[in-house]
């Protein structure tokens, strides 16, 4: 009976201390992290090995234990804090690569359509595909992934509206498929994850759609919205690109808005300036980051890794450019000048080149699933995961191979977090953010590739390590790292705190 209670006592603690990542809630037109309030920017990459052809349903990129282990570990050495994969298959088990993602401090924005047949709208003819089997597949993967704390939200749809056809047809049933996942978290899930849309950046559709999904009622409304934006193509400042333009066109958004996709590839070999301008202070009151596209190397050529049949990966030269930017760019904002607005409860009669804005939005076709839940499938939960490292032979751009690929746990790199009940609700409310308190003295980035120094970007300002009054400098995970004997005081009060307890009820089992 000890020896049992000793087990159960040490599996939940091991559990604890995997899984020590905070759920992002958003407040207003920002992600900030439910716990510590620290806005929170993604710093993010597209992942979706193999591309949507690839997508057979027997696994998916977050399936594969071994897989994830070795891309989490390239994640983590690029210096990202998100990733968006664009399919999964519900029917199988992802606790693994979620746990480790979460040991990474990595949090997921998951696509809940895939391209296997039934399991996406008909962007022509929705009225065809919002059916049960499609509304089951969605409402599968949404129950799955609400149990994880590092779910950072759902996309209802990518680039669903893409021509005036589309336009005309489609926008009324993506409501219909957000109110659904909406109202399926208030009935069966532990929390209510915020629900999207990734954007083509069409400029017929640029404001108008945005506003379309930010109008109504809050169910069939979105939370937060994503644009596929690549118009910074090779050398570029903030005007000539457009971006001046883009935050313009969105700066009086609600909601949070990022860059679901970027990274133009038009010319080659890629620059990334665009990270810098995307993280200054002329765009974090509009745009909270953004997501490079992509991770794995495709037809397409926007790789950033080759993985060839075996499972090997392969850096290529995208990889080296883009991790210097990631790790040079400090995140600044200053909320004391953000425009504030209040979410449209009505929507308007029209919208430039939509359909009529006073459509029917449809009903759901299966009600007794967004009320009793879905059937065979499980919560999400993070469990104790041991690997640490990849069985996968990862390759430098040199062709020097990279022998040590153990993934740093959030202990390792982030100051202990608190993990909130699995089954506390995560509520999403509009109010002003109080961030602007004393300002904090960052340490200047340490680059482990040899660069000191970054040459700064035309039309951007580039402010260092220091902020003003009312600016903070954030990394890329929403946490002002402090390397001081006085934050190292506090983690060990910490640890001393946390451990205490679980001595004592160790000593109470014992004896017992």
């Amino acid at each position: 009976m000890r020896l049992s209670g000793l087990l159960k006592l040490s599996a939940l603690v091991a559990g604890i201390a995997q899984a020590a990542i905070n759920p992002v809630e958003v407040r207003g037109r920002h992600f900030f992290d439910s716990v510590t309030k620290e806005p929170f920017f993604i710093k993010g990459v597209d992942y979706q090995p193999g591309g949507s052809s690839g997508f057979v349903g027997h696994s998916d990129p977050l399936s594969d234990t071994n897989t994830c282990a070795r891309d989490i570990f390239l994640f983590q050495q690029l210096g990202v804090n998100a990733v968006r994969v664009y399919s999964v298959n519900p029917d199988l088990n992802h606790d693994d690569c979620m746990t480790l993602l979460a040991n990474a401090g990595i949090y997921l924005i998951l696509d809940v359509n895939s391209p296997k047949p039934g399991q996406s709208l008909n962007r022509y003819e929705p009225w065809t595909s919002y059916n049960p089997n499609y509304v089951n597949h969605i409402l599968k993967v949404v129950h799955q992934f609400a149990g994880y704390n590092n779910t950072l939200g759902f996309f209802a749809g990518n680039e669903v509206i893409n021509d005036d056809i589309s336009a005309k047809e489609s926008p009324h049933y993506l409501k219909a498929v957000i109110r659904d996942m909406h109202q399926y978290m208030k009935n069966n899930s532990p929390r209510v994850v915020p629900v999207g849309y990734s954007a083509a950046d069409d400029l017929r559709f640029r404001t108008s759609l945005a506003k379309y999904f930010e109008c109504g009622d809050a169910d069939v409304a979105v939370d937060f919205y994503g644009v596929n934006s690549y118009q910074w193509c090779g050398y570029q400042t903030f005007e000539t690109s457009g971006f001046d333009i883009l935050v313009r066109d969105y700066e009086d958004y609600t909601l949070p808005l990022f860059l679901s996709e970027y990274g133009c590839n038009a010319l080659m070999p890629r620059l990334f300036q665009e990270v810098e301008a995307l993280y200054s202070n002329r765009m974090t009151n509009v745009f909270s980051g953004g997501l490079i596209y992509e991770f794995a190397q495709e037809p397409n050529n926007y790789g950033l890794v080759e993985i060839n049949e075996q499972g090997s990966a392969q850096l290529l030269p995208d990889y080296n450019t883009l991790k210097v930017q990631y790790n040079i760019t400090q995140i600044h904002y200053d909320f004391s000048k953000d425009r504030q607005g209040v979410r449209p409860e009505k929507c308007k009669k029209a919208y430039p080149n939509l359909m009529n804005a006073n459509a029917v939005i449809p009903d759901c076709p299966v009600p007794e699933l967004i009320k009793n839940g879905v059937k065979d499938v499980t919560l999400g939960s993070f469990v104790q995961v041991r690997l640490n490292t990849t069985m996968y032979s990862i390759v430098n751009v040199d062709k020097t191979e990279i022998l040590e690929k153990r993934i740093l746990t959030t202990v390792d790199w982030k100051k202990p977090m608190e993990q909130p009940s699995p089954w506390k609700e995560l509520r999403l409310y509009n109010s002003n953010p109080v961030v602007n308190e004393k300002p904090v003295k960052q340490a200047p980035p340490t680059v482990d590739n040899g660069v000191s120094e970054a040459k700064p970007l035309e039309g951007v300002n580039n402010k260092l390590a220091i902020p003003s009054a009312n600016e903070k400098t954030v990394t890329s995970g929403g946490f002002i790292l402090d390397v001081t004997q006085g934050q190292s005081f506090r983690n060990v009060a910490i640890a001393g705190l946390v451990v205490a307890p679980i001595v004592m009820g160790l000593v109470l089992l014992i004896t017992q």
